[in-house]
């Protein structure tokens, strides 16, 4: 299992090794008619942040020469914001002192018909973890009920089993996405504090039995703050390696959330600059030239639009991150988001850009 792996890594020395990183092998790498993972130690060094020009130009090219120019648009519903464990960054954790709300079958048809109509066939569904309430059995429901309305659906909950994750299959899911958080142990400890998520290892090695359990599409990512953006770049860039190679019959996508304003307070304890998220963007672009590369509304509107073009391809828009909170729910959020703008706002954006704005994967409809 990749827990296993990641610790013969030696990751530490991976990481201060990025200090030795020289410009002349910057440009060295630069001059490469193709990348390979082996240069992406390279592209994501501190050496490499004054080329982000030249990686911004190669990257774009890159995406529109193997993905054209679409971009595929998606929103998360919230499905309830109880969950049981402590976590220093996160609104839903178990200490906040609010009332915990579970949509009901008639509330979740109440969202999905309103996101449907709006136009929006991508929906990715999302919870807090408590097994007992909003469990294996609660979300399958969920997708049975929903499955009708849209294209497609993802799930990001508490990790699964393999059996488990079947289930959410049959119900009629083909995608999922789970974060490991951070992939540093020692500040995964430091930030979760309580509850079944303190396990690092069963968190990572869930999207090992999502993956034989047949999902059609893997979303990974680390939540950027709570360590050192390079650190966990270098470990998401293993995992990639480690799950196309091992899983090769799935489809990967990447994401790179950054911390927003929550109920209570955190700051983040590790700065992520909008230039390096440039960097690590187009870093992963250029070293997994087939690789999905998903941005969030956590972004404000202005960076949004100016990263389209730099790798992305698949956008979330008009989202709410409070169960029922697009049927006007009195619940309480996740986090902020930053970027408001309704889905027609999005897509003449996109359009303005020369972009093709897509809400259906006609490629890809459940049955």
């Amino acid at each position: 299992m990749f827990d296993a792996h990641l610790a013969a890594l030696d990751l530490d020395s991976q990481y201060t090794a990025l200090d030795h990183v020289q410009a002349q092998d910057v440009v060295a790498t630069l001059r490469k008619s193709a990348f390979s993972s082996k240069d992406f130690h390279t592209l994501i060094s501190p050496a490499a942040a004054p080329y982000l020009e030249t990686m911004a130009q190669r990257a774009q090219q890159l995406t529109h020469q193997r993905f054209g120019k679409a971009m595929q648009l998606f929103i998360p519903m919230y499905l309830s914001n109880l969950c049981y464990n402590k976590c220093t960054y996160c609104g839903f954790s178990v200490e906040h002192k609010y009332p915990r709300l579970i949509l009901s079958d008639k509330e979740i048809l109440a969202e999905g018909q309103l996101l449907a109509q709006k136009g929006f066939q991508h929906l990715l569904l999302l919870t807090g973890e408590a097994e007992d309430k909003v469990g294996v059995d609660y979300i399958a429901h969920a997708i049975t009920l929903l499955k009708p309305s849209f294209a497609s659906i993802g799930i990001e909950v508490q990790p699964m089993s393999e059996e488990n994750y079947n289930k959410i299959i049959a119900a009629g899911a083909d995608g999922l996405t789970l974060y490991q958080e951070t992939y540093h142990r020692e500040a995964y400890q430091k930030h979760h504090l309580a509850g079944k998520k303190k396990h690092f290892a069963k968190r990572l090695d869930a999207l090992e039995y999502g993956a034989k359990a047949g999902f059609h599409k893997i979303n990974i990512g680390a939540l950027l703050g709570l360590y050192a953006w390079r650190y966990e770049a270098l470990a998401l860039s293993a995992h990639l390696d480690y799950m196309k190679k091992k899983y090769w019959q799935s489809q990967y996508m990447i994401s790179f959330p950054r911390i927003q304003e929550m109920f209570g307070e955190y700051n983040p304890a590790y700065d992520v600059r909008d230039q390096d998220l440039v960097q690590l963007i187009c870093a992963f672009r250029l070293c997994f030239p087939d690789l999905g590369i998903s941005l969030s509304t956590r972004e404000p509107a202005a960076l949004r639009d100016n990263l389209v073009g730099l790798g992305i391809t698949q956008m979330s828009a008009e989202s709410n991150t409070a169960p029922g909170g697009y049927s006007g729910m009195d619940s309480e959020s996740q986090f902020d988001i930053s970027d408001h703008r309704p889905l027609p706002l999005i897509q003449d954006m996109l359009k303005r850009k020369g972009y093709d704005p897509v809400v259906k994967n006609w490629d890809r409809v459940l049955s």
